[in-house]
């Protein structure tokens, strides 16, 4: 027995990289899997299905069960395409991993609004989109259900020259903070991956230079994925998992004591925070 026989898993952006090893894995746990990818370069150029098609035929190469789907996650339709894919094919959609992605890296000064929106249409809208109508049917079927998303390092800590990234990345978290609270009372988890890992993406970033797949590859990612989807995590909702190689870890956002001032002595002035700052701070 798999971790998810029987079970109908979308993962988006899976012709390559990490969205692939996803897919693999699922597949190897007994899921039938949707294996969505437009085709395109990392920049967000071209179509096509390749890509898709092939990840399909290693999945049933091994035995697994698999259905391509070349849609844009980045519109409505495409997200609504997504899905019905998974209906049509498979009945029902039980898991949403909203992994696809794309990369316009400028230092911001130099950032043109085209790269500042097509990442954030793929990254952010197309989460909003797919969990949105996956999130509808999954209230319609009444059987609870698990999303996850993909945040990254750069979204939480910053990273220079990733503004248009980093705030797509930033708003999947506080999406799936929200989410988790909000599909809570349908059984349905939501979590979210922050992954360091090196692909086509990925390969040409300074942080990764010198590192080997072996060392930095996406089939470290993928474990923490299928955790998350499983019932082993069905008590676990609103996790921000990072994952560096063999390094598990969780991100939290972090809120310090504080310093209250007595209102009787008024409004705090600039000056007087700036004398607080090192109690507020810590």
């Amino acid at each position: 027995m798999g971790l998810f026989d029987g079970k109908v898993v979308i993962i988006t952006g899976a012709g390559a990289g990490i969205g692939r090893s996803h897919a693999l894995a699922f597949a190897k746990e007994g899921a039938k899997v949707v294996v969505n990818d437009l085709g395109g370069d990392r920049h967000g150029g071209g179509k096509g299905s390749e890509a898709a098609d092939k990840v399909v035929a290693e999945i049933k190469a091994a035995g697994g069960e698999a259905v391509a789907n070349y849609e844009t996650v980045a519109t409505r339709e495409g997200a609504d395409g997504i899905l019905w894919t998974a209906l049509s094919k498979y009945g029902k959609v039980d898991v949403l991993v909203n992994n696809a992605g794309v990369l316009r890296d400028r230092s911001f000064l130099n950032m043109s609004e085209s790269d500042w929106n097509i990442v954030q249409e793929v990254h952010l809208r197309g989460t909003f989109y797919c969990s949105q109508a996956v999130g509808r049917q999954l209230k319609v079927q009444g059987k609870g259900g698990r999303i996850v998303n993909t945040t990254s390092l750069s979204g939480l800590l910053g990273n220079f020259g990733q503004g248009n990234y980093s705030a797509a990345k930033a708003g999947i978290y506080g999406l799936t903070r929200t989410l988790a609270i909000e599909f809570a009372k349908m059984n349905v988890t939501v979590n979210a991956v922050a992954p360091v890992a090196l692909t086509r993406m990925t390969e040409d970033l300074p942080m990764l230079k010198g590192m080997s797949p072996d060392q930095l590859g996406p089939q470290f990612i993928s474990p923490a994925v299928l955790f998350l989807a499983s019932d082993l995590a069905g008590d676990l909702t609103g996790q921000i998992v990072g994952v560096q190689g063999p390094k598990i870890f969780l991100y939290r956002m972090e809120q310090t004591d504080g310093v209250d001032k007595d209102p009787a002595k008024g409004l705090w002035t600039p000056q007087e925070i700036r004398e607080a700052w090192g109690k507020l701070s810590s």
